[in-house]
């Protein structure tokens, strides 16, 4: 279910997260942050304004990482972390950091990698960053749609929906993102099993509070402050769940429901059968397909 859109409450809350204008430059916001929104897939009136100017929420361009005990003492087991296992290579993102960049431009070994996470609706998602032979460099547009941050790449200007997992506007309009199967977890469950991963340093270059972030309050409230397009009063606004989608049909697993389960769950979603596997310490889910491949997309609600 929404509920009416609470627009200042929010743009304070994207504010305070904003830019500092000693260590980014990011530019003051305009109606559509001067992009070009027209001949999209999107409606222009459908387009919410965040607060911030383009690259107000300024994105991690040049991430750096920790290993071994270097890690020791700079998060603790509890913490959430989105963790992607791609070529050989571990690596976690701790939700802290990311509520405050929105956007990392990343790479494992020489493929581009783009992770992503809105907090307004708690989606955590990784991406391959290259379309076509074209690698594309992300930053924050301070635009939201559907309550989901939009996205834009430097190289065209072209917003892109984060959920959707496609440009939407632009000259890129249409092109998809391939996703790659990330976790939403604790760190100590994704060190358990990814006991070399490397860990997202909090040295950004950036100052910010990482122990305190911005959307503390806006996770208390019951309500989403900006409007989304489907109503739907089966769930509260906030409640989390998993969503598992295959052949253009969508599921949605809420925690509460797998909480109570004490075996995997299987589940059909269009025509593929999926085994879903939950693990209630953690509060985090896997879910594989009939042939063993990880393809759960998490779209985690705080």
């Amino acid at each position: 279910m929404s509920y009416p859109p609470v627009r200042y409450l929010v743009i304070a809350l994207i504010l305070a997260a904003g830019v500092n204008r000693d260590a980014h430059s990011g530019e003051e916001p305009s109606f559509y942050n001067d992009f070009a929104v027209e001949n999209g897939l999107i409606a222009p009136n459908e387009i919410d304004h965040g607060g911030p100017g383009r690259d107000g929420i300024p994105a991690l361009d040049a991430p750096r990482f920790l290993a071994g005990t270097d890690r020791t003492g700079t998060i603790d087991n509890g913490d959430r972390v989105l963790g992607l296992y791609y070529n050989g290579v571990a690596k976690a993102y701790p939700v802290s950091i990311l509520e405050q960049h929105i956007v990392v431009n990343d790479q494992f070994g020489q493929t581009p990698i783009l992770i992503t996470f809105c907090p307004l609706c708690g989606s955590g998602m990784a991406f391959l960053a290259k379309v076509e032979d074209q690698t594309l460099a992300f930053g924050v547009s301070g635009l939201i749609y559907n309550s989901n941050m939009l996205l834009y790449d430097r190289n065209t200007g072209s917003l892109w929906s984060q959920i959707m997992m496609k440009a939407v506007t632009g000259p890129m309009t249409g092109t998809k993102l391939l996703q790659l199967p990330a976790r939403y977890t604790s760190w100590q469950n994704w060190l358990t099993e990814h006991p070399d991963s490397l860990l997202l340093s909090r040295e950004t270059g950036f100052e910010r509070d990482y122990d305190n972030g911005p959307y503390e309050d806006y996770k208390r409230l019951p309500s989403v402050t900006f409007a989304t397009l489907n109503q739907d009063m089966r769930l509260a606004s906030k409640d989390r769940v998993v969503g598992v989608t295959a052949g253009g049909e969508s599921m949605a697993l809420p925690f509460t429901a797998l909480d109570k389960l004490d075996k995997p769950l299987q589940i059909n979603v269009g025509s593929t059968e999926f085994n879903v596997q939950w693990d209630s310490d953690a509060q985090a889910a896997k879910v594989f397909d009939a042939n063993g491949n990880e393809g759960n997309r998490p779209v985690i609600t705080p």
